[in-house]
Formats: structure tokens, C-alpha cells, sequence
């Protein structure tokens, strides 16, 4: 694709607009490299993406992919053998391998959608997943770059050291801020200088201090002096953070180490992460501006559904079908200037672009595309000072160049050919050319002045007149496109609108060949007539409109209806049944009534079957309500349908079993584990089934050393500051392992463990429930984690 005619069609601009909504800097290089495709099979293949990238933005938001820096240059320093990161690098790193593992999740979760990814689930498919990295990584290094307590134990003592340290000198000299001594003083302060603690002194009382002098105020009024009392502490400080920093660079190349034999890994991930980050902000500037999905023809058939240049305001712009390519390849617009013929060309030429770049394009669904091998187009004024280049010279000089490079499979649009030279001439020049074009094969829109071209399209098989519509009432242009109408000259009737004497305009009209009168007449009518098919479409859209609106309408009411019958004889139902269930009452006390009776008198005359018959017949009265529908019921009734072999859910455990055989007494035998207990059935639910991922992606995992842990996290007897970050770390790596579920023993004790655990479950967002175990498992001494 040659690059004048994306300066030309200001292709440079959707892209600028695209990349506001990219977050990380390999999308931008990917943007920046973005560039038409003349192949149908990438178009496609880009297209399709976009469509993918929409889906989740409809139903998701957006993939979560956050601000991300490009690490290439890191990974080419991880070349050489003993080169070390910076606390600043390894974060940037860390916020990649956080990115890949959450990128992940988001698209295990996605797989619940109802919708099938074609082309961005092979880009999640391709992502290396370090599980081990990214958790040393996570523990180690914070966004700012800084080196976390938890990178290390030692580093850990250290920094407590070092706190308690500075706490204690702290306390040492706060006692000259107070009492008698804070009259020596300039400020009632404690400042650092040479990064040791000292107070501000004025000068005059140096020697009452004593200590060390570390600097004075520019004015020599103010000592900053580090009394003796302090300084072996000043001392051991300065050891811990020296001891402090050598640990920080041990870590840092440490962690460089872990890294360095993963470099491609790691740029392989940067890359796919770049190009969700690309898919993802295609699919947002689609939804920005009311982009759809063209259709794509292999024929080169254009047909564009109302569409609109992207880079006119929605509300402001006028939306045109145009079609080209079916039955004919040329189109000549003509009319007078400010009309719309310009913008026109502009819209097809960079649709077509947006197209061929995987963009969607903003035109109604159902529009269709070609895939050109080249798009020119000579539109504006071109003329060069320093080339001393005519306007005309500068047309001529574009259309040259177009006509050498062209082929059968290319679009070319032309803005006012054969202009800047004599009517005459130019017109004969502009059908030369429009000919030769023509007869290429290509397709071309050209627009004009010279009436000539007007009866020239009508004489020639594949091309067709067409104009842009103006309205002689408001003398305005309305900027709709009109196929098959050439332009209209209309000065007179401008002219006589504007007042013109009437004796003027017959006198120019009589000027007028009758031939140019004829064209005009016809014009005329064709353009009342294409007025009529437009306000009858209209009228017809308003008319389909309302008749689907009263369908809907309708159908919502039968619905009701259907409903509210049911309902109604459900009602009767149940009102038949207690008129049903009064008279069982009454034949009750009858028949007892009568067995009272008949063991009075030791009669034999009523049989016992005859009355269970009558009751029988009672019985048979009664109507029983409808309950497939209830929903409730049926879903309560499968939970407790088991056969052996199913998968089954242990209320008073909160575990997961087999069912393997039902004993006499009805209680169950369940598997759990290495475990077989005996359940009875009321403790006994169904497991749900898992759901079958509708894709399956085949995500890479790279694991540093082999990971065994228990299902269980044992805390008594920790700290409550050790413990809760002893939880921490259990639930991530209970996470990674993949375990359904835990078991935090916490104990009982002052319950200060338990509240603590209770607090950071509750605070997790990866935690799905959690309670207490059965009173038989610990109690409220521990606690059953779900994850989700």
C-alpha cells in the first residue's frame, strides 16, 4: 500500500485516536507498524479478531491487561553473564509475569460465556504461565521497584534492626527537645544530616553539648551537632543499613539470576500480552465511534450500508450508501462545489483502509469491503512553490504515477479531474483517463465540474452518474449521495430565488442550448423521482417500525395470557382440593362414626372393604397440582437422587466424596480420599458438575523446582503478625497448586488468631466461602477454605 495515499485519506489519524487506548508500549510499536493488507486471508484473519476483542468488550469490558513497559532492552542485558537489574527493571518485569498469570484467569473465567473465541484464545493458548517466578517475584519486589521484608529473612531482621535503632536514638534525643536543654536549641527538632540524626545547636552553646559537628546554617548562627550520648548509636546504624543495602543487591542479583534463563519466554509474553493489548483497544475505539464488522468480497464489490467518515462527530456527519464493483466499476460524481462530493471520496477511501487493517468500519451492519492491492487517490491542491508545479501540472503529475502503478485489482479516486486548465480540454482529458481506467479493470470514483461527463457515463457500459443532492427551497446542499442522478447545474435557479428579475433568467435560459435544457429537465426528474423513493422508503421504515413494535406488543400480552392461565387453573386446582379435603374430613368421622357402632351392636353387616372402597372413591377426588414447573422442587429432588458412583458433597465435612454402596440401614458408604465412612443420606448432596470449558487453552507452564504442600495450614503457636503473613503465603500457594479447598487450624484460645483469619478471608477476593469445620473436625478451631 503506497504511503502518499494514507497521508492523503488521513489514515495517520485513527491511528493516533486508536492508540488512546492502548496501556502497554508494545502495542504502541504494534500500532505504529499497523499498516492496510492486500492479502484477503490476513484481512480476514484480522477482522475476526477485532470481532473477538468486541465479544469480550460486550460482555467482559475489556481484557485486564494494566500499564506495562517494554522489557526487550532488560532482556538483552541479561546476555551478559554477571549483569544485574535494578530494583526498577525487575518491577517492570513482575508486572508482566502478574499481567500473563491474570490474563490467564480472566480467560479460564471467559470460557463460561456463550460465545466462541476464534482467534484471541490461540494468542492465550501461546502465553507461558512461570507460576514459582512470579510468586518470588510478587514477594520481592513492589511497583515503585523497591525491594520488599519478604524478599528475604535476613533482609527482614535488618530493617527491624534498623527501626528499632532509629526508635531508640529517636527517644535518646527527643529528651533535649523538652526541659531545660531545649533552650540551646534553634528548632525543637531532630534532623538528618550525612544521613546520621542531629539536633540544631546554636553556635554559642557548642561546648555544652559536646559531640560531633556535621554542619552549620548558611548564617554560622546554627550548629547541627550530633551529641556524644548518641553517636556509637549513629554507628551501629550505619552498619545495619550498609549490611542493609548489601542484602538488597544480593536479592537483586538473585532475582536477576532466576530470570536470565527465561528471556524468551518472557519476550514471547510481552509480545502476546502487546497484541491483546492491540485487539483490546481496537475493539474499544469500535464501540467509541459505532463501528460494525464489514463483510469481505473477493470480487472487490464495495457496498457500503449509510455509512460515515470516522473522523466527523456521529452527530454531525451525513451517512450515504455507495456500492461499486456489482454491474459497475466507474463512478462519476458531478455537481457544484461544497456539496459533499470530496468528503465523499474521502469516506470510501478510508473505510476501505480501516478495513484492510482489521478496523471495524462505521457503516451500518451488513456492509461489505474489497481487498484492493492498492488504494490511490489524487484529492486536494497538490500545487508546489518549490517545484514550480501548476495546480494542473500537480494533478497531472499524481494521476501519471497512479496510471503507471495501478492493476486490475486496485481503487482509485480522483478529486476534480482534468480541473485548472480550459473546459474544453480538461473535459476531453478527464473521459482520456477515465477510459483508460477504466478499461484496466480497476475500479475508480472521479469527481467533476464539466457537464460532458454527465451524457459520457451515460453512454458507457460499467459506468454510472451520480451526484450529491441539493435543495433548491434553502439553497443548501443536503449531502445525500444519489446513484444514477448526475449533478444538476442549478445557477439559475439559484439566481431566481435570490430575486434575479424573471425577464434576466429567460433571457439566460433562452442563451441555454436546448440540448443542456433537455439534460437539465431530465434531471430534474430523475431527482424528484429518486426524492419520491426516498420519502417512500422512509414512510415504509416508519410504517415496519410501528407494525413491529404492535407485534411485539402483541406477543408480550399473549405471553401474559398464557401465564395467567396456568396460574388461574393451578388456583382452581387448589381450591378443588380443600373442597376435596373438607369432605374426606367428614367421611372420616362418618366411617368412624360407624365402626363405633358396628362394635356396639357386635354387628357384622358393614365390611370392613367396603368401607376402604368408599374411603378409596373419596380419595380419587382429589386433584394434584401441577409441580413439573417447580423449579424449586425438582432441583431439591435431584440433589438426593444418588446411585452408586456418583460425586457427592459431605454437609457436616465440607468435602467431596464417592458414593459406593447403600447399606440396609439407608446410610451410604462414601469414599473420601483414602478414607471410607458410612453417611447417613440427610448429611449427603449432590456435587455439582463441573462445567465442560467450551475452549481449551493449552496455557504453557514453566516451573522452576517441584511443589508439594498439605491441605492444611497449622497456626498455633505463631504470632499474630507471623501468622497472618504465614497465611498469606499458604493461600497463594494453595492457589498455584490448584487445591479446591483448605483448612486453617487457628485454635481457640483468645480468639485472637481466629478473628485475624477471619478478617483476611473475608478481605481475599479469591476466597469463595469459608466457616468453621464439623463439630467432629476441630470446630471453631479451624476453618474450611473454598477457593473460587
Amino acid at each position: 500500500m503506497n504511503e502518499k495515499v494514507l497521508e492523503t485519506l488521513e489514515y495517520n489519524k485513527i491511528k493516533d485516536q486508536l492508540a488512546n487506548y492502548l496501556t502497554t508500549d508494545r502495542g504502541r510499536e504494534i500500532i505504529d507498524q499497523l499498516r492496510p493488507s492486500s492479502k484477503f486471508e490476513e484481512v480476514d484473519h484480522r477482522l475476526k479478531e477485532t470481532e473477538d476483542g468486541a465479544n469480550i468488550v460486550r460482555l467482559q469490558g475489556e481484557i485486564p491487561i494494566p500499564k506495562l513497559t517494554e522489557i526487550s532492552p532488560y532482556m538483552k542485558r541479561l546476555r551478559i553473564e554477571n549483569a544485574s537489574l535494578s530494583g526498577t527493571e525487575l518491577s517492570h518485569i513482575t508486572k508482566l509475569l502478574r499481567a500473563v498469570r491474570t490474563i490467564n484467569d480472566f480467560f479460564d473465567n471467559f470460557q463460561d460465556e456463550d460465545v466462541n473465541l476464534t482467534v484471541v484464545s490461540q494468542i492465550v493458548s501461546q502465553l507461558t504461565l512461570m507460576p514459582e517466578i512470579t510468586k518470588r517475584m510478587v514477594q520481592s519486589i513492589n511497583d515503585d521497584g523497591s525491594i520488599l521484608d519478604t524478599a528475604s529473612s535476613e533482609l527482614r531482621t535488618i530493617r527491624r534492626t534498623i527501626n528499632r535503632t532509629q526508635n531508640d536514638i529517636r527517644s535518646r534525643m527527643g529528651k533535649y527537645l523538652k526541659g531545660s536543654d531545649s533552650k540551646y536549641l534553634t528548632e525543637s527538632i531532630i534532623t538528618m544530616r550525612e544521613d546520621r540524626f542531629v539536633l540544631p545547636i546554636r553556635a554559642d552553646y557548642k561546648q555544652h553539648f559536646g559531640g560531633i559537628v556535621h554542619d552549620q546554617s548558611a548564617s554560622g548562627q546554627t550548629l547541627y551537632v550530633e551529641p556524644s550520648n548518641v553517636v556509637e548509636m549513629n554507628n551501629q546504624l550505619r552498619r545495619d543499613q550498609l549490611a542493609e543495602r548489601a542484602e538488597e543487591r544480593r536479592i537483586l542479583a538473585e532475582l536477576t539470576d532466576l530470570i536470565r534463563p527465561y528471556r524468551s519466554e518472557l519476550l514471547n509474553n510481552m509480545n502476546l500480552v502487546g497484541q491483546l493489548d492491540f485487539v483490546n483497544a481496537k475493539a474499544k475505539f469500535a464501540h467509541q465511534i459505532g463501528a460494525v464488522q464489514p463483510e469481505i468480497s473477493r470480487d472487490n464489490v464495495v457496498n457500503l450500508r449509510q455509512a460515515r467518515h470516522p473522523l466527523i462527530a456521529r452527530d454531525k456527519a451525513v451517512a450515504n450508501d455507495i456500492q461499486i464493483g456489482d454491474g459497475y466499476r466507474t463512478i462519476i460524481i458531478t455537481g457544484p462545489n461544497t456539496g459533499g462530493k470530496t468528503i465523499t471520496l474521502k469516506t470510501v477511501g478510508l473505510l476501505q483502509l480501516m478495513g484492510q487493517s482489521g478496523l471495524f468500519i462505521t457503516a451500518n451492519e451488513e456492509s461489505q469491503i474489497g481487498v484492493f492491492d492498492d488504494v490511490f487517490a489524487d484529492i486536494g491542491d497538490d500545487q508546489s512553490i518549490e517545484a514550480n508545479l501548476s495546480t494542473f501540472s500537480s494533478h497531472m503529475d499524481n494521476i501519471i504515477s497512479i496510471l503507471n502503478g495501478m492493476s486490475s485489482q486496485s481503487l482509485i479516486l480522483l478529486d476534480e479531474l482534468g480541473a485548472g486548465t480550459d473546459p474544453k480540454e480538461g473535459a476531453a482529458l478527464a473521459m482520456a483517463i477515465i477510459d483508460a481506467i477504466h478499461q484496466s479493470g480497476c475500479e475508480l470514483i472521479a469527481t467533476t465540474h464539466y457537464p460532458e461527463l454527465k451524457a459520457y457515463a451515460y453512454n458507457r457500459s460499467g459506468i454510472i452518474n451520480a451526484s450529491m443532492e441539493f435543495d433548491i427551497e434553502t439553497l443548501r446542499p443536503t449531502y445525500r449521495f444519489l446513484m444514477g442522478i448526475p449533478g444538476q447545474s442549478n445557477a439559475l435557479n439559484i439566481a431566481s430565488k435570490l430575486g434575479l428579475s424573471k425577464e434576466i433568467i429567460e433571457k439566460a435560459r433562452a442563451f441555454t442550448d436546448s440540448e443542456n435544457q433537455d439534460i437539465n429537465n431530465m434531471i430534474d426528474e430523475l431527482t424528484a423521482q429518486t426524492k419520491r423513493a426516498h420519502d417512500e422508503a422512509d414512510q415504509l421504515d416508519e410504517q415496519l417500525t410501528d407494525s413491529t413494535k404492535l407485534h411485539d406488543d402483541l406477543q408480550n400480552q399473549f405471553t401474559q395470557y398464557q401465564n395467567q392461565k396456568d396460574h388461574l387453573l393451578e388456583q382452581a386446582r387448589e381450591q378443588a382440593n380443600q373442597v376435596v379435603e373438607k369432605a374426606k374430613i367428614s367421611a372420616d368421622k362418618i366411617i368412624a362414626d360407624l365402626h363405633k357402632k358396628q362394635q356396639q351392636v357386635g354387628q357384622s353387616a358393614i365390611k370392613e372393604n367396603e368401607l376402604i372402597d368408599a374411603k378409596g372413591a373419596l380419595n380419587r377426588l382429589e386433584v394434584t397440582p401441577n409441580l413439573k414447573k417447580n423449579k424449586v422442587l425438582r432441583k431439591e429432588k435431584a440433589k438426593h437422587d444418588f446411585h452408586p458412583g456418583d460425586e457427592v458433597l459431605v454437609k457436616s465435612y465440607g468435602q467431596q466424596g464417592t458414593l459406593i454402596r447403600q447399606e440396609k440401614n439407608g446410610a451410604w458408604e462414601v469414599q473420601l480420599g483414602i478414607l471410607k465412612m458410612q453417611i447417613d443420606e440427610n448429611d449427603l448432596e449432590k456435587a455439582a458438575p463441573e462445567k465442560k470449558a467450551k475452549q481449551k487453552y493449552q496455557t504453557q507452564v514453566s516451573r522452576t523446582r517441584s511443589s508439594g504442600m498439605s491441605p492444611t495450614l497449622d497456626l498455633r503457636g505463631h504470632r499474630y503478625e507471623e501468622a497472618m503473613y504465614e497465611l498469606d503465603r499458604y493461600i497463594d500457594s494453595a492457589l498455584l497448586a490448584g487445591y479446591p479447598s483448605v483448612t486453617i487450624i487457628h485454635g481457640k484460645g483468645t480468639g485472637a488468631l481466629r478473628k485475624g483469619v477471619t478478617e483476611y478471608l473475608r478481605s481475599n477476593a479469591r476466597i469463595k466461602s469459608f466457616g468453621y469445620s464439623a463439630p467432629n473436625a476441630g470446630g471453631d478451631g479451624s476453618t474450611v477454605v473454598k477457593f473460587k
